[in-house]
Order: C-alpha cells, then structure tokens, then sequence
C-alpha cells in the first residue's frame, strides 16, 4: 500500500508518496491539472490511498480521485494541526507529515459533504452572505439619515421592501441623498437575488420527505429546514443526540484543571450555520408557541436568558434529531407536553412527508 499526502493550494500540489515503511517513494510538486494528478497515481499502481487538508478548494481533487477509486481522506485543519505542529514548515514537510499520519491512521478526518447536495448547501450559504450584505446596506442606510436627524416615515421597517419607497420624501443635502439613493439600489438587487436564489431551491428541497418532516417542528420554516437538512448531510454520521448537539454548538465547553472548574460558551468546534439555524428556530418557537415560552421563561428565572435559549434550542435540536433518524412524523409535543397550537397545513408544508 502506498500513502500519499497532497499540501493543496491554489494552483499546484505538492505530494509525497510513501510506502509501508514510511520511505519516500516519490515527492514532487505538479500543477493542478486533471491529466497531470492522474498520470502521478497511475505511474505507482492501485493500490493507494491519499489524504488532503480541509480546505476550500477540495471538492475537484476529491471528485477527481474518488472517480478513479483513489481513496482520498479529508484531514480535519484543526485537529491536525495539533497533532503536526512542525517548527519547520514547508509544503515538503507539510505533505510528507500527512503521509505518515495517514499510513498510521492518525489522521483526523473530516467529513466530506455528500457531491448529489454539495452545491444545494453552497447555495444557502451563499444566501447567507446576500442577507448579511442586506442586513449591512440597512445598517448603512439608519447611520446615514441619523446624521441629519431624520427616521423613516410612520415607524416603518427596512426589512420590508416598501419602504424603501417612503425614503425618496426625506429631505437630505444633495450628496447624502446620491448615497441613499445606492444603498436603495443595493438593497432591491439583494431582494431578487434572494428570492431567485430560494425559487430555485424550491423543487428540489421542498418535496424531500426530510425537508417536510422538519418543517412540522416549531420554529421551524422553510428556509430554516433547507439549511439544517443540508448542514447535517445524514443524520446517520451521528451515534447519538449527544454527538449531534456538540456538532451543532449546543453545548459549552470546559477549562477544568485540577479544583478549578471553567466552562466555556461560544465553542467554536461544530457547525456555526447549525447553530445559527437551531437558534433562529428556538426565538421563533418561544414567540408562537405558549408551551415552549412558559419552558424558556422556567429556564431565564434561574439563568441566563442566552443560556435559557440555549436550552430551548437543544430541545428542538433533539426533535430534529429523532425525527430525522426514525423517519417518523412530528407528534407536536415538547418536553412530553402536547403542543396546544399546530401548524398549519399549507405550503411549504405538505399534507404528509410522503407526498
């Protein structure tokens, strides 16, 4: 067996190949061309196996070699950087190290989205981006009539587009009303690009029976359910609800050495666009559904009210998790208590996840 690690970047690769006795069989860095990564493995056998840094440009050497049946692992930068940490460090040491990890298997893999959603998950969080950039023109937009003292006519809010109409009466000096005028502009080229972008997601999530299963659940809509189904790309990766709320941020982690006991919010380890969703959905099922509040406010009286938000995203999180994994409807029940309001049927919700 040979064990090659491949230092990706944008435009070459640098790769060694070893063999089971960890000697180097052949190292050399190639341009990032198909025919040329190919004519590398080729030239050394079948029996291969290779491994690559997480990093953004994976997905064609992955295909690439994968289309061959060269098995490609997808190291985990984090966590390998823990394990590697050279003084030296140079794309020859830097593939050579991961050729060793592997052949020991000491590599700490990180998943590889599944390529039939790969795109469909790139595109949400593309969505991501847009809205932040909405949110940002908004922003721009409050700061720029604050500087004259003025609001928006009859308390109305950016977030809906017709009232972007209602900012052509305010009455500011020639140059503040020309950037007014392009942040307008930005924001309704930000719209269509939302909503093209989410009509073109329409028929092919909403019909998935996943998709209809999690959109049951309070807090939940559309677009929320779009981005956990494709952020969690198969509830089967996880063993339990434990290792899933850990991937999903929903737990603290820990600082504890010898009597000293620390917990730390805001671990980074996980998956940030699941936390964002299952907290997204935790603020909207608190202001809908009575049964869920009165659990929150238990919560907030004895802790912190982010704390308690927490604990109510967990418990969605749960829900998600055992409906996804069973393959089992939403019983419209939190915490063992029948939920006195349920959603209504129309779209995006069908009548059955079946259907």
């Amino acid at each position: 067996m040979l064990y090659s690690g491949i230092d990706l970047h944008r435009d070459n690769s640098m790769i060694t190949t070893i063999n089971d006795s960890g000697t180097i069989v052949r190292q050399q860095k190639l341009p990032n061309e198909e025919s040329v990564i190919l004519d590398y493995f080729f030239s050394m056998g079948n029996e291969h196996r290779a491994v690559v840094e997480a990093t953004a440009n994976w997905y064609w050497l992955s295909d690439l070699l994968n289309d061959h049946d060269i098995e490609l692992v997808l190291a985990h930068a984090k966590y390998l950087k823990a394990i590697s940490y050279a003084k030296v460090k140079t794309d020859k040491v830097d593939s050579q190290t991961l050729a060793n990890l592997l052949r020991i298997d000491m590599i700490p893999a990180a998943h590889q989205i599944a390529p039939s959603i790969r795109g469909l998950r790139d595109l949400m969080r593309a969505r991501l981006k847009i809205v932040s950039k909405n949110t940002s023109c908004q922003n721009s937009i409050h700061r720029l009539i604050g500087k004259y003292n003025l609001t928006i006519p009859d308390g109305k809010k950016l977030h809906n587009i017709s009232t972007l109409d209602l900012l052509k009466d305010l009455q500011l000096p020639t140059e503040a009303r020309l950037q007014l005028e392009l942040h307008i502009e930005q924001i309704r080229l930000l719209h269509r690009q939302i909503y093209d972008l989410e009509k073109s997601l329409y028929p092919k999530l909403i019909p998935n029976p996943d998709i209809q299963r999690l959109l049951w659940i309070p807090g939940i809509g559309k677009i929320l359910a779009f981005t956990i189904y494709l952020e969690i790309d198969g509830i089967k990766r996880f063993p339990g609800t434990p290792q899933f709320l850990s991937y999903s941020r929903l737990v603290p982690g820990a600082d504890n050495s010898n009597r000293k006991i620390k917990h730390k919010s805001g671990n980074k380890d996980g998956n940030r666009y699941l936390k964002m969703a299952f907290t997204e959905a935790s603020i909207r099922a608190i202001q809908y559904f009575s049964e869920i509040k009165a659990f929150y406010q238990s919560k907030e009286r004895r802790k912190h009210k982010a704390i308690a938000k927490t604990l109510v995203a967990q418990e969605i999180a749960k829900i998600c998790y055992y409906v996804l994994e069973t393959k089992t409807d939403f019983n419209n029940t939190f915490k063992g208590n029948v939920l006195s309001r349920r959603k209504s049927m129309q779209w995006p919700r069908l009548t059955s996840p079946g259907a």
